[in-house]
């Protein structure tokens, strides 16, 4: 196995890690595989449909809802990332994964979170470009650079995703090979590891620093700056439009940063909470915004609204 342990002076190296459904309770992990399967399926589908209207409807391939879909794409790739495990762990109790597949199912969640953290930032820097120079926002983010906006955000969470699964690979496991979840996360198996991990923490502390921290920051700002240039303008029912324009992505920034908090609480000051607290706050964490998002940019803007019950209503009429 991926740790090593001493036994008559020959060293044992595991090669798999065990998940955990619902802790003390193994024989009721399928209690949780109807509502995660039903998460999963809305998922698919409302990211799909976002991604199908966003495509298919020329008045919507604006800067706004492309970065939409790239945030709906961020989000079918954190649920697939998951979804194998999950599914597994309480559905057919496949509770063993291997050392290779966990660093790389670990490398991806990261990947699609840090990638969704960025879109989030871009999104704000967005909405703030709109508000400010309204007649020049689609001079100043033409599709093409939009896609390169995307791109770039997604080079930074590769290279800074890429030494983790090598820094992982150095150390030696000689403790319990249990994770805390049903699939794993950088800090869950450093905590397994049996050597000294301050490489592995510190990078890990940079790495929220410099991503979630700064995106945090910059959104942040944004956001002052849109207040300041929305309590400029004189008209009452222009400054109502400006602000239900940033009404979905403000509810997409706590849908994301809302159960990451929870979560980090939990585990730093819920020590004495059941640990199905923690099952639950992990679960929520890990599958609960993908399927928000589109819900919430379907409810919240109209110009998608409209569409979709457009294709419904054409796909009733048909049948």
């Amino acid at each position: 196995m991926r740790s090593t342990t001493s036994f008559n002076g020959s060293t044992m190296n595991h090669q798999t890690f065990i998940l955990v459904g619902i802790p003390g309770m193994q024989e009721r992990n399928s209690w949780m595989a109807f509502p995660l399967c039903l998460l999963y399926l809305l998922t698919l589908f409302g990211n799909l449909t976002i991604l199908f209207v966003i495509k298919t409807e020329q008045s919507l391939h604006e800067p706004m809802y492309l970065f939409l879909s790239i945030l709906a794409c961020s989000d079918l790739g954190l649920s697939l990332s998951t979804m194998p495990t999950m599914l597994g762990v309480y559905w057919f109790d496949a509770r063993e994964i291997s050392f290779t597949a966990c660093i790389t199912q670990m490398f991806f969640i990261h990947l699609f979170q840090w990638t969704e953290s960025g879109i989030l930032m871009a999104m704000a820097v967005d909405r703030l470009i709109a508000i400010q120079n309204p007649l020049r926002y689609t001079l100043l983010l033409p599709n093409t650079r939009i896609g390169k906006i995307g791109l770039a955000i997604l080079a930074r969470a590769v290279c800074i995703c890429f030494p983790t699964p090598f820094l992982i690979k150095r150390l030696p496991f000689c403790r319990s090979n249990i994770l805390s979840h049903s699939y794993c996360l950088h800090q869950d198996i450093v905590h397994l590891a049996c050597a000294d991990t301050t490489i592995n923490m510190f990078y890990g502390l940079t790495v929220v620093i410099c991503t979630l921290g700064l995106d945090a920051v910059i959104i942040f700002v944004s956001y002052i700056l849109i207040l300041k240039t929305v309590l400029s303008i004189a008209s009452r029912e222009e400054r109502s439009r400006a602000l239900n324009t940033c009404v979905s992505h403000v509810c997409a920034i706590l849908i994301f940063y809302v159960p990451m908090i929870g979560i980090s609480a939990v585990h730093r000051f819920g020590r004495h909470l059941s640990l199905i607290v923690h099952m639950m706050m992990a679960n929520i964490y890990i599958a609960v915004p993908p399927v928000l998002n589109p819900i919430v940019y379907s409810v919240k803007t109209q110009q998608i609204r409209l569409r979709i019950i457009k294709m419904f209503q054409q796909k009733n009429i048909r049948s």
